[in-house]
């Protein structure tokens, strides 16, 4: 509902804000990563995930828009919610977590306080290949000024194409090209080619 909120600053402390943004303050709960990342800053850009229960509307707030998408991908496990994720993104880095489910490295999983042995088994099982397909640091790092190949490449990501084979894909439609494409005009010549 919400992608993000952007505004003063008012409170802070470890384990959530309040940003102040158009007369309205909103209590947004954090990681310890975004803590750290959000820093002295006056005024911040949280990026938001609204969680809809019958008894409440919780808003959790990200520094960075990879870190959401880890979240996200997190709270889709079987058994995870969204206290646990905030749990896991405050014990260790989202790059540590996305090293460790691609490494099925579930021992370093498994010292998250609230992850037992299954827990981490499960998350490794469950989002592996998810994360191995889309690349190694495809959910931390997020290019600020995408092109039209990056854009095309990320609209066949999110079509479920592996991140190699897509790329090999708009290669392909680039050089077939004789003249400069649009986002949807590689996207539709490298749907062709996969």
């Amino acid at each position: 509902m919400y992608a993000y909120i952007d505004g003063k600053l008012t409170f802070k402390c470890p384990t959530y804000v309040v940003v102040e943004a158009g007369g309205v303050g909103y209590h947004i709960n954090i990681s310890l990563n975004t803590y750290s990342a959000i820093g002295n800053a006056e005024r911040c850009k949280i990026y938001t995930w609204l969680q809809v229960k019958e008894d409440s509307h919780t808003l959790y707030g990200f520094a960075e828009e990879g870190e959401r998408r880890l979240f996200l991908h997190l709270i889709s496990v079987s058994g995870i919610g969204a206290a646990t994720c905030r749990m896991m993104l405050s014990s260790i880095t989202p790059s540590e977590i996305q090293a460790a489910i691609i490494n099925a490295d579930v021992a370093l999983i498994q010292r998250i306080k609230g992850i037992g042995a299954k827990s981490a088994q499960r998350i490794v099982l469950e989002l592996q290949d998810k994360l191995k397909k889309e690349g190694p640091d495809s959910l931390i790092s997020m290019p600020l000024h995408n092109t039209i190949k990056d854009e095309a490449l990320s609209a066949l990501i999110m079509l479920g194409f592996g991140k190699q084979v897509a790329e090999k894909a708009i290669d392909i439609a680039v050089k077939k090209s004789d003249h400069d494409l649009t986002v949807e005009q590689m996207i539709k010549t490298a749907l062709r080619n996969l």
